[in-house]
């Protein structure tokens, strides 16, 4: 039987630093992410070696690292937050007030979405919620959403896949067209060479593309363009690949590399750069983007609100891509053979 007088010194709250401390490996960083002063924290590790007669952490060089015992712990303690959230879910949480909220938002998504994306959400959330702190933080190699999203680390992500991982809530946001960006004076831009702008001259091209992706199961993705091009056996010969996406397009303005990506994206940069728009010769299907939450934060009436926000900004720009499309089909893009 439980020892009541050991249970009687737990609270939430310790179970919430004893997380955080297996999530961060530090006392420091934990005390940033917790908002609480480092002497604070290193009090509650003391208590929590003292309740599990484990040290918790220990040094590995001049690194911290859990010993066998926490890491055990980190599943049990994420499940209680968890089960804390929808406890409380009907009730308190069911009330937020933005106004007057302090809460930090944490967003991670790519930078391939259109890139006035996030600086519209940054400023819809600013100005419904002036006190709230904001943190948005990019989907690369080493970042694996799922456990990020499962330790309440971030409460959004916002990308494109082919096929969205069904072990998260997903939302649809709004589709794109997969075309391609080349530079104004690219061989399939001259009209003499827009019937020849074939799916093999294509995949002959010199392509740029953006680092892999982690999905946080299967490892490093493709990426949505090569996954659908090895579906179809096959493969473009991608020369540059980049971290940062949003300078894609300067290179592409003075090269002859070819970006496939959305036409939201695209559009944004033919009237600042010597580039074109034209059709991609291979059929794809359509850029879906999604946001994808937790069941951590799926009941949490602060959850609910971010994501109506970001549903509002994603059906603005939805509607600018069709404005978009329809004044870029007027410009004279290359046709199909």
């Amino acid at each position: 039987m439980e020892n009541p007088a050991r249970l009687a010194k737990i609270d939430l709250h310790l179970i919430k630093v004893l997380h955080t401390l297996l999530l961060t490996h530090s006392v420091s960083t934990s005390a940033l992410r917790l908002g609480m002063h480092q002497p604070a924290v290193s009090a509650a590790l003391a208590r929590l070696r003292e309740l599990t007669g484990d040290a918790i952490l220990v040094r590995a060089g001049r690194a911290m690292v859990p010993t066998d015992t926490a890491r055990a712990l980190l599943a049990p303690a994420t499940d209680m937050l968890s089960a804390a959230e929808r406890l409380f879910s009907g009730h308190a949480a069911t009330r937020f007030e933005p106004a007057s909220s302090t809460r930090v938002f944490r967003v991670a998504a790519s930078d391939y979405l259109d890139p006035q994306f996030l600086p519209l959400l940054v400023a819809d959330i600013k100005r419904e919620a002036p006190l709230s702190g904001i943190e948005i933080q990019p989907l690369s190699a080493d970042f694996d959403y799922r456990q990020r999203l499962a330790a309440g680390e971030i409460d959004l992500v916002v990308g494109n896949w082919l096929s969205p991982p069904a072990d998260l809530h997903i939302g649809r946001l709004f589709q794109d067209e997969i075309v391609c960006l080349v530079a104004e004076d690219h061989l399939v831009v001259r009209s003499a060479a827009t019937r020849a702008w074939t799916a093999e001259r294509y995949l002959a091209c010199e392509h740029v593309a953006p680092m892999p992706l982690h999905t946080g199961l299967e490892g490093a993705a493709p990426g949505v363009i090569d996954e659908h091009l090895a579906s179809l056996h096959l493969k473009r010969d991608v020369m540059v690949r980049s971290a940062h996406f949003s300078l894609i397009p300067l290179m592409v303005a003075q090269s002859l590399l070819v970006l496939t990506t959305g036409r939201l994206f695209c559009s944004r940069y033919i009237d600042n750069l010597p580039v074109r728009i034209v059709r991609c010769p291979v059929p794809f299907p359509v850029l879906t983007y999604y946001q994808l939450w937790h069941d951590l934060t799926h009941a949490s009436a602060s959850g609910r609100w971010l994501r109506e926000q970001v549903r509002d900004v994603a059906s603005k720009l939805g509607d600018h891509g069709m404005l978009q499309r329809a004044r870029t089909s007027r410009g004279g893009e290359p046709s199909a053979p």
